[in-house]
C-alpha cells in the first residue's frame, strides 16, 4: 500500500462495509472521487447463542443490498479467531483484575488496521478506507490524523491505539461531513439503510443485557458493599459488573440517617473484594493519572502541555504529560477530572491533531477510598 495523499484518481481501495449508512456514504463518495472500491464485511464474532442477538447476518444482507446498488464487489473475511485471542481475551483479563476495558479501541487496533489492513493486501488494495468520523492530511513525515468537522461525530479517540504505520494505509471520506448530511445524502442516493439506527455498545454483545453477557464468562464473586468510611451497607455482586462513576445498578434504597441522594461507585478493592460507594461527588474527582500502552502517532518531547479527554465526547481538557517509571505516562490536569478509569484510555490533542494515547493504569485516589 502506498502513503495517504489527497487524491489517487484510479487506485484500488478496499472499504470496510458494515451495513450501515456510513460506510454505504462512504464507498459512494470514494467512488465519485475516482477510486477503483471493493468492500469488505468483516465478521469478528462467531456467536454461540443462534442469532437471537447478533446482527451479522442482517448487517451482511445490507452491505451486499447497498454494494449491488452501487454496483461494487463485496468480499467477506471471518476475523472471530482474531478477535477472541487479541481482544476479548486481553477483555476479560481486565474485567478479572477490576478494571473497566475498551474494547472499541483494541479493536481498531488488532481488527480494523491490522487484519483488515493484511487483507485488503492480499486483495490487492492500495488503500483501505472506513467510515470513521476522522480527516487526515499530508503524507509522509507531514501525516497527521485530525478530527472529523462534526464534533459530536468525531471518532478519532478510538483511533490512538493504532499504529502511524497503519492509519497511513486510510481513507476517512466522512471526515469533513456532519451526520446528518451523511444520512441526507444517503436518502438522496435511495440507499434503503438512509434511516438505520446507528450501532451502539460493544459488536458482539447486541442487544443483551451485558450483566448476562458477562455472566457467561466471569463468575460473579459477591462481597462487601461499603461507603467511603468503611462502614458496611449491603452486598454487592460482582466487582466486574461495576465501574467508576456508575450510578444506575448499585441497588442502595433508602439508608437510615442518610440523604435522599444518589451513590456512585467510587472504588474496587480487589483484594479485599469490596465495593466502595458514596454520595460525596467530590471523592470521584482526580486531578492526575498514570498510562502505560503509549502510542505517539506525532513527534513527542516530554514534558509536554497540550489537551486530553478520558472518555469518548468529552470535551478536550488542559494537562501536562511527563515520563514516568516502566515507560509509563504521567498526565496531569488542570482542573480534577470525574471517574478516571482505569482500563479505559486518554487520548492527546494539540488543537484538532490527534497526538496519541495511552491506557489508564491508576490514578489519585483520596485517603478514605483506598484499600484498609
Amino acid at each position: 500500500m502506498h502513503d495517504n495523499s489527497p487524491s489517487t484518481p484510479g487506485a484500488r481501495v478496499i472499504l470496510g462495509m458494515s451495513g450501515g449508512v456510513d460506510s454505504s456514504v462512504a464507498a459512494h463518495l470514494l467512488l465519485a472521487q475516482g477510486y477503483r472500491v471493493e468492500g469488505l464485511f468483516m465478521k469478528n464474532w462467531d456467536e454461540d447463542d443462534g442469532t437471537e442477538y447478533c446482527t451479522a447476518l442482517a448487517d451482511l444482507a445490507d452491505a451486499q443490498r447497498v454494494c449491488d446498488q452501487i454496483d461494487i464487489p463485496l468480499h467477506t473475511a471471518n476475523f472471530a479467531a482474531e478477535y477472541w485471542d487479541n481482544v476479548f481475551e486481553d477483555f476479560l483479563l481486565d474485567y478479572r483484575a477490576g478494571r473497566t476495558p475498551n474494547p472499541d479501541i483494541l479493536c481498531n487496533r488488532e481488527i480494523k488496521f491490522k487484519q483488515f489492513v493484511d487483507y485488503a493486501e492480499r486483495l490487492g488494495g492500495e488503500f483501505i478506507a472506513t467510515g470513521h468520523y476522522a480527516r487526515s492530511s499530508g503524507s509522509g513525515a507531514d501525516y497527521h490524523v485530525r478530527k472529523g468537522v462534526d464534533d459530536n461525530k468525531d471518532q478519532t479517540y478510538f483511533l490512538q491505539a493504532v499504529p502511524r504505520s497503519q492509519l497511513q494505509k486510510c481513507l476517512f471520506p466522512l471526515g469533513q461531513w456532519r451526520k446528518q448530511d451523511v444520512r441526507r445524502n444517503a436518502e438522496t442516493l435511495g440507499l434503503h439503510n438512509h434511516s438505520r439506527k446507528d450501532s451502539t455498545g460493544i459488536c458482539f454483545i447486541g442487544e443483551r443485557r451485558f450483566a448476562d453477557f458477562l455472566q457467561r464468562y466471569i463468575q460473579d464473586s459477591p462481597g462487601p458493599m461499603v461507603d467511603e468510611n468503611h462502614r458496611q451497607l449491603g452486598r454487592h455482586r460482582g466487582l466486574h459488573h461495576y465501574t467508576i462513576g456508575q450510578r444506575q445498578g448499585i441497588n442502595l434504597g433508602g439508608i437510615q440517617g442518610r440523604p435522599e441522594a444518589p451513590w456512585y461507585v467510587a472504588a474496587k478493592h480487589q483484594a479485599s473484594n469490596t465495593l466502595v460507594v458514596s454520595q460525596a461527588q467530590a471523592l470521584l474527582h482526580g486531578s492526575w493519572l498514570r498510562a502505560d500502552q503509549v502510542n505517539w502517532l506525532e513527534p513527542a518531547e516530554l514534558p509536554l502541555r497540550c489537551r486530553a479527554k478520558i472518555r469518548y465526547r468529552q470535551d478536550d481538557q488542559d494537562c501536562s504529560v511527563s515520563a514516568a517509571a516502566d515507560g509509563q505516562l504521567l498526565v496531569r490536569f488542570a482542573t480534577p477530572q470525574r471517574a478516571i478509569t482505569p482500563g479505559q484510555y486518554v487520548a492527546f490533542y494539540r488543537d484538532d491533531v490527534l497526538l496519541g494515547g495511552a491506557r489508564i493504569q491508576h490514578t489519585d485516589t483520596p485517603r478514605q477510598l483506598r484499600e484498609l
